[in-house]
Protein backbone atom coordinates (compact mmCIF):
# COMPACT_ATOMS: atom_id res chain seq x y z
CA UNK A 1 0.00 0.00 0.00
CA UNK A 2 2.97 2.34 0.48
CA UNK A 3 3.76 2.07 -3.23
CA UNK A 4 0.12 2.67 -4.12
CA UNK A 5 0.01 5.73 -1.87
CA UNK A 6 3.15 7.16 -3.46
CA UNK A 7 1.74 6.59 -6.94
CA UNK A 8 -1.55 8.20 -5.89
CA UNK A 9 0.32 11.31 -4.76
CA UNK A 10 2.18 11.44 -8.08
CA UNK A 11 -1.11 11.07 -9.96
CA UNK A 12 -2.57 13.94 -7.93
CA UNK A 13 0.38 16.17 -8.88
CA UNK A 14 0.07 15.34 -12.58
CA UNK A 15 -3.70 15.90 -12.61
CA UNK A 16 -3.29 19.23 -10.84
CA UNK A 17 -0.84 20.34 -13.52
CA UNK A 18 -3.26 19.33 -16.29
CA UNK A 19 -5.98 21.43 -14.66
CA UNK A 20 -3.69 24.43 -14.22
CA UNK A 21 -2.58 24.16 -17.86
CA UNK A 22 -6.18 24.38 -19.09
CA UNK A 23 -6.90 27.27 -16.71
CA UNK A 24 -3.91 29.14 -18.16
CA UNK A 25 -5.25 28.61 -21.68
CA UNK A 26 -8.54 30.12 -20.50
CA UNK A 27 -6.65 33.17 -19.19
CA UNK A 28 -7.64 32.59 -15.54
CA UNK A 29 -5.86 34.26 -12.64
CA UNK A 30 -3.82 32.43 -10.00
CA UNK A 31 -6.83 31.78 -7.78
CA UNK A 32 -8.86 30.38 -10.66
CA UNK A 33 -5.96 28.19 -11.76
CA UNK A 34 -5.58 26.85 -8.22
CA UNK A 35 -9.27 25.98 -8.00
CA UNK A 36 -9.21 24.22 -11.39
CA UNK A 37 -6.06 22.32 -10.45
CA UNK A 38 -7.62 21.30 -7.15
CA UNK A 39 -10.91 19.99 -8.56
CA UNK A 40 -9.08 18.17 -11.34
CA UNK A 41 -6.82 16.38 -8.89
CA UNK A 42 -9.34 15.44 -6.18
CA UNK A 43 -12.74 15.71 -7.87
CA UNK A 44 -12.89 12.04 -8.79
CA UNK A 45 -11.74 10.79 -5.39
CA UNK A 46 -14.11 13.12 -3.59
CA UNK A 47 -17.07 11.98 -5.69
CA UNK A 48 -16.13 8.36 -5.02
CA UNK A 49 -15.88 8.88 -1.25
CA UNK A 50 -19.22 10.72 -1.12
CA UNK A 51 -20.96 7.98 -3.11
CA UNK A 52 -19.44 5.32 -0.84
CA UNK A 53 -20.23 7.27 2.34
CA UNK A 54 -16.55 7.27 3.30
CA UNK A 55 -15.91 10.30 5.50
CA UNK A 56 -13.89 12.39 5.84
CA UNK A 57 -12.94 12.31 2.17
CA UNK A 58 -9.34 11.38 1.42
CA UNK A 59 -7.82 14.83 0.95
CA UNK A 60 -9.48 16.20 4.11
CA UNK A 61 -7.77 13.82 6.52
CA UNK A 62 -4.49 13.69 4.54
CA UNK A 63 -3.10 17.17 3.87
CA UNK A 64 -0.33 15.78 1.64
CA UNK A 65 -2.80 15.89 -1.23
CA UNK A 66 -3.50 19.60 -0.74
CA UNK A 67 0.21 20.35 -0.37
CA UNK A 68 1.04 18.53 -3.61
CA UNK A 69 -1.69 20.43 -5.46
CA UNK A 70 -0.44 23.77 -4.15
CA UNK A 71 3.12 22.87 -5.22
CA UNK A 72 1.85 22.14 -8.72
CA UNK A 73 0.96 25.83 -9.21
CA UNK A 74 4.48 27.33 -8.88
CA UNK A 75 5.92 24.28 -10.66
CA UNK A 76 3.67 24.86 -13.66
CA UNK A 77 4.43 28.59 -13.65
CA UNK A 78 8.20 28.16 -13.44
CA UNK A 79 8.43 25.39 -16.04
CA UNK A 80 5.53 26.51 -18.22
CA UNK A 81 7.63 26.76 -21.41
CA UNK A 82 8.84 23.19 -21.03
CA UNK A 83 5.43 21.88 -20.00
CA UNK A 84 3.73 23.34 -23.07
CA UNK A 85 6.31 21.68 -25.35
CA UNK A 86 5.97 18.32 -23.55
CA UNK A 87 2.51 17.46 -24.87
CA UNK A 88 3.35 13.82 -25.58
CA UNK A 89 5.10 13.42 -22.25
CA UNK A 90 2.09 14.75 -20.38
CA UNK A 91 -0.19 12.51 -22.39
CA UNK A 92 1.74 9.60 -20.90
CA UNK A 93 1.70 11.17 -17.42
CA UNK A 94 -2.04 11.83 -17.68
CA UNK A 95 -2.64 8.25 -18.76
CA UNK A 96 -0.55 6.96 -15.87
CA UNK A 97 -2.54 9.28 -13.59
CA UNK A 98 -5.92 7.89 -14.59
CA UNK A 99 -4.51 4.37 -14.25
CA UNK A 100 -3.30 5.07 -10.71
CA UNK A 101 -6.60 6.65 -9.72
CA UNK A 102 -8.45 3.67 -11.20
CA UNK A 103 -6.42 1.34 -8.99
CA UNK A 104 -6.72 3.41 -5.82
CA UNK A 105 -10.47 3.88 -6.36
CA UNK A 106 -10.99 0.15 -6.79
CA UNK A 107 -8.78 -0.74 -3.85
CA UNK A 108 -10.59 1.61 -1.50
CA UNK A 109 -13.99 0.34 -2.63
CA UNK A 110 -12.98 -3.29 -2.17
CA UNK A 111 -11.52 -2.51 1.27
CA UNK A 112 -14.93 -1.17 2.29
CA UNK A 113 -16.49 -4.53 1.42
CA UNK A 114 -18.39 -3.23 -1.61
CA UNK A 115 -19.15 -5.72 -4.42
CA UNK A 116 -16.70 -6.10 -7.28
CA UNK A 117 -18.92 -4.65 -10.01
CA UNK A 118 -19.33 -1.38 -8.15
CA UNK A 119 -15.61 -1.37 -7.33
CA UNK A 120 -14.80 -1.38 -11.05
CA UNK A 121 -17.21 1.53 -11.58
CA UNK A 122 -15.73 3.47 -8.65
CA UNK A 123 -12.28 2.97 -10.12
CA UNK A 124 -13.46 4.70 -13.29
CA UNK A 125 -15.20 7.45 -11.29
CA UNK A 126 -11.99 8.16 -9.38
CA UNK A 127 -10.08 8.47 -12.65
CA UNK A 128 -12.36 10.56 -14.88
CA UNK A 129 -14.75 12.70 -12.82
CA UNK A 130 -12.07 15.24 -11.89
CA UNK A 131 -11.43 15.86 -15.59
CA UNK A 132 -15.16 16.18 -16.26
CA UNK A 133 -15.51 18.85 -13.55
CA UNK A 134 -12.40 20.64 -14.88
CA UNK A 135 -13.78 20.81 -18.42
CA UNK A 136 -17.23 21.95 -17.29
CA UNK A 137 -15.78 24.77 -15.16
CA UNK A 138 -13.63 25.81 -18.12
CA UNK A 139 -16.66 25.80 -20.44
CA UNK A 140 -15.45 22.81 -22.44
CA UNK A 141 -17.33 19.68 -23.46
CA UNK A 142 -15.71 17.03 -21.26
CA UNK A 143 -13.03 15.08 -23.10
CA UNK A 144 -14.52 11.68 -22.27
CA UNK A 145 -17.81 12.63 -23.97
CA UNK A 146 -16.42 13.79 -27.31
CA UNK A 147 -13.27 11.92 -28.32
CA UNK A 148 -10.64 9.34 -27.43
CA UNK A 149 -10.97 6.04 -25.61
CA UNK A 150 -10.72 7.37 -22.05
CA UNK A 151 -13.28 6.01 -19.61
CA UNK A 152 -13.38 2.74 -21.54
CA UNK A 153 -9.63 2.34 -21.01
CA UNK A 154 -10.16 2.84 -17.27
CA UNK A 155 -12.91 0.22 -17.19
CA UNK A 156 -10.69 -2.23 -19.05
CA UNK A 157 -7.79 -1.61 -16.67
CA UNK A 158 -10.10 -1.94 -13.68
CA UNK A 159 -11.30 -5.32 -14.96
CA UNK A 160 -7.70 -6.51 -15.38
CA UNK A 161 -6.86 -5.38 -11.85
CA UNK A 162 -9.94 -7.09 -10.43
CA UNK A 163 -9.17 -10.41 -12.10
CA UNK A 164 -5.51 -10.39 -11.08
CA UNK A 165 -6.38 -9.37 -7.52
CA UNK A 166 -9.20 -11.88 -7.17
CA UNK A 167 -7.20 -14.89 -8.32
CA UNK A 168 -3.92 -13.65 -6.76
CA UNK A 169 -1.90 -14.74 -9.77
CA UNK A 170 0.86 -12.22 -9.09
CA UNK A 171 1.99 -9.95 -6.29
CA UNK A 172 0.07 -6.66 -5.74
CA UNK A 173 2.88 -4.60 -7.28
CA UNK A 174 2.74 -6.69 -10.48
CA UNK A 175 -1.04 -6.18 -10.53
CA UNK A 176 -0.55 -2.41 -10.34
CA UNK A 177 1.96 -2.45 -13.19
CA UNK A 178 -0.23 -4.68 -15.37
CA UNK A 179 -3.21 -2.39 -14.84
CA UNK A 180 -1.24 0.75 -15.67
CA UNK A 181 0.22 -0.87 -18.81
CA UNK A 182 -3.24 -2.02 -19.94
CA UNK A 183 -4.65 1.50 -19.75
CA UNK A 184 -1.57 3.05 -21.40
CA UNK A 185 -1.62 0.58 -24.30
CA UNK A 186 -5.35 1.03 -24.92
CA UNK A 187 -5.05 4.82 -24.99
CA UNK A 188 -1.95 4.84 -27.21
CA UNK A 189 -3.53 2.42 -29.70
CA UNK A 190 -6.76 4.47 -29.70
CA UNK A 191 -4.85 7.69 -30.44
CA UNK A 192 -2.57 6.13 -33.06
CA UNK A 193 -5.43 4.58 -35.03
CA UNK A 194 -7.97 7.33 -34.25
CA UNK A 195 -10.31 4.94 -32.49
CA UNK A 196 -13.36 6.16 -30.61
CA UNK A 197 -16.77 4.97 -29.50
CA UNK A 198 -19.66 5.34 -31.99
CA UNK A 199 -21.12 8.86 -31.98
CA UNK A 200 -24.78 9.72 -31.55
CA UNK A 201 -26.31 11.18 -34.69
CA UNK A 202 -29.28 13.55 -34.76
Amino acid sequence: MNLLYALDIIGTFVFAISGIRLAAKKDMDIFGATVIGFVTAVGGGTTRDVLLGSYPVTWVHDLNYAIVILLALPFTFIFRKYIVSMHRTFFVFDTVGIALFTISGMQKTLNLGINEGLAITMGMVSAVVGGVIRDMLCNEIPLIFRKEIYATACLSGALVFFLLDKYQIFSPNINYIATVLTIIVIRIVAIKYNLSLPKMRA
